[in-house]
């Protein structure tokens, strides 16, 4: 049996300056990588508040469901880290917002550092429609 893997990045976010790619298609999933607040023109917006950073990834986030052809009621599995967990009930508020009604698996950790000194990074695993 003979697998294919698709690798794809959003034509609205900066090209990856890494080794990766936004989104991973294979097997009848999507995996999203990590996420963090740059902007489309690849300025890093780790100075900016929490709420902006975090309503930023998400953004990022939807331009990756958007190039891989699928929206949030494909997710499957959320993987939220922040840098304060104080900053957790300002998270959940916009995640809900952004969301809706669907409910996927979710995990927010901790961390002690994110890459730019960012306050927020997400990654996502969905299911091709």
């Amino acid at each position: 049996m003979s697998q294919s893997i698709l690798y794809t990045n959003a034509p609205d976010l900066i090209s990856p300056r890494g080794h990766y790619s936004h989104c991973v298609s294979a097997n009848g999933f999507v995996f999203i990588s990590g996420q963090l607040p740059v902007d489309s023109l690849g300025v890093v917006k780790a100075h900016c508040s929490f709420a902006e950073q975090a309503k930023l990834v998400l953004s990022n986030l939807t331009a990756c469901l958007t190039a891989a052809e699928i929206t949030t009621q494909h997710l499957v599995q959320v993987r939220v880290y922040i840098a304060d967990m104080n900053n957790w009930p300002v998270f959940n508020e916009i995640y809900a917002q952004w969301i809706g009604n669907f409910r996927p698996a979710r995990a927010v950790a901790g961390v002690s550092e994110l890459h730019f000194g960012s306050a927020i990074e997400i990654e996502a695993t969905a299911i091709i429609a």
